[in-house]
């Protein structure tokens, strides 16, 4: 249904024709490392997942929703700012010892709708910074509660199974803004604890726009479940976990609607990546995607997408338009009527149109796959180019059991063309029948090489824009 613009709203509004209800809430639920098959509407077995599966049936479900990395930081930082991660300096996962994180320089998706008067919070994983000039209260969120990185950056045996990382890692802090308040809380509480903290931020501002940003920690291994969901899934402890994070979004759907806010809330889920699959029985499932985390074939980046908004989005779509995690930031931008900024280069897009069923085309020319820096493949339409690079793959591999990390081999891969719609799993090269197809999208790696960078073949991008970098760790200062 069309938007009906602000001037003509607000007339109505004032010849009583129409209430004028103002910006729309905004919930951007992001979970970790689930997969494009982890949820029930996308094919799950051996779980349930009724409550997405009921967003899915009251919005719109996209098939062709891409994570703009196929890893944590990456992905996170493309959301926060709209821009591909390697251009805003964050083609890595950062370690809690870094000096590196997020630019307070750059504008959040959080500060474009703070400065509309939206209340902000963000809720879980961060993973842009652990020092305080880089956590969420430095980019536009009123309050934090969560992790500061992954859940398995801990000393604890029962957290990381690595060698060394007894010796690396501190304890895992849960912070409240920037103040810890626990090391090494109990992981089995975690997604409870941030559903709590949810419902009270969404309940003590009922009464003003809020934009609501919750950031699970699972299901990235370690996985924990609490005692209410362990035991519950025929898949063992991922689907308990899968199970429980489909309850806290229950939970914060039962209380959008016990406010009355249903009817003025967008709610959007995804995840930052595809399935860890390394880790086998507690990793999730890629559907009929090759590879999944850490690489840039589709089980890397496609994963689950779901937005609903009674009223404004027509129910029960299914989409195959291509869209992506740096879109959340015009769109919402949109929603709000916040200026998107103009002083930088924002790669994402509007998606208001394909949402609200105006537009059923992708606003994307082509999409660009980075991995830790390096441009690897790129997609036009149905077709996806991937240039010569290595990857980490299960081919020939050994995956892990019950959280024991298992063995991945190490893939190479030749210039490859291969047509997404004929041949989503990348299995058939067709690179040799259409050398056109070929030199065109090369050029469109060219030009992603000389403008956002390469580390494939060490190009600094014209418009790429520095990190946030501090001189010493918040680590380094907290341990002495």
């Amino acid at each position: 249904m069309r938007r009906i613009p602000l001037a003509i709203t607000l007339a109505l509004a004032a010849c009583g024709g129409i209430e004028e209800p103002g910006p729309p809430n905004i919930i951007l639920l992001l979970a970790d490392d689930q997969g494009w098959g982890d949820v029930g509407v996308y094919g799950a077995e051996g779980y349930a997942t009724p409550h997405l599966d009921r967003l899915a049936a009251e919005g719109v479900r996209f098939t062709s929703f891409y994570a703009p990395e196929a890893a944590c930081s990456p992905t996170r930082a493309a959301i926060m700012t709209g821009s591909y991660p390697v251009r805003v300096g964050i083609p890595h996962v950062l370690s809690p010892r870094s000096q590196r994180g997020l630019n307070p320089e750059e504008v959040t998706v959080a500060e474009v709708l703070r400065a509309r008067g939206y209340a902000t919070a963000a809720i879980g994983k961060w993973h842009l910074g652990d020092h305080p000039a880089f956590l969420p209260t430095s980019q536009g969120f009123d309050s934090y509660f969560g992790i500061p990185y992954s859940n398995d950056m801990s000393p604890a045996p029962a957290n990381n199974p690595r060698a060394g990382a007894n010796q690396w890692y501190p304890a895992l802090p849960l912070l409240r803004d920037t103040t810890v308040v626990e090391r090494e809380p109990d992981q089995t509480t975690l997604t409870r604890r941030y559903t709590e903290d949810a419902v009270a931020f969404m309940t003590g501002h009922a009464d003003q726009p809020f934009f609501l940003y919750v950031a699970y920690s699972f299901p990235h291994v370690p996985l924990w479940a609490s005692e209410r969901f362990a035991g519950s899934s025929a898949q063992g402890l991922y689907g308990d976990v899968i199970q429980e994070i489909d309850w806290s979004v229950g939970e914060i759907v039962a209380t959008l609607e016990r406010l009355g806010l249903t009817e003025r809330t967008l709610v959007a889920f995804t995840s930052d990546n595809g399935p860890w699959l390394v880790f086998g029985n507690h990793a999730g499932s890629a559907g009929p995607f090759r590879e999944g985390k850490a690489t840039t074939f589709e089980g890397g980046h496609r994963v689950p997408a779901i937005f609903r908004w009674p009223g404004r989005i027509p129910a029960d779509r299914v989409t195959d338009i291509l869209a992506t995690g740096m879109d959340f930031l015009p769109t919402f931008a949109r929603l709000a009527e916040a200026p998107v900024p103009t002083d930088r280069v924002i790669d994402g897009h509007d998606l208001w149109p394909v949402l609200s069923g105006e537009r059923d085309s992708t606003a994307y020319d082509h999409f660009l796959f980075y991995r830790g820096g390096q441009l690897q493949a790129v997609r036009r339409g149905r077709w996806k180019l991937h240039v010569p690079h290595t990857y980490p793959s299960m081919a020939g591999g050994e995956p892990g059991r019950d959280g024991q990390l298992g063995r991945e081999t190490r893939g190479n891969i030749a210039l490859a063309l291969f047509d997404l719609e004929a041949d989503p799993g990348e299995t058939m090269d067709l690179a040799a029948d259409h050398p056109e197809i070929v030199a065109a999208l090369l050029r469109h790696i060219e030009a992603g090489r000389a403008d956002i960078g390469d580390q494939l073949t060490e190009t600094v991008g014209a418009r790429a824009r520095p990190p946030g970098m501090v001189t010493e760790s918040w680590t380094a200062q907290t341990e002495r």
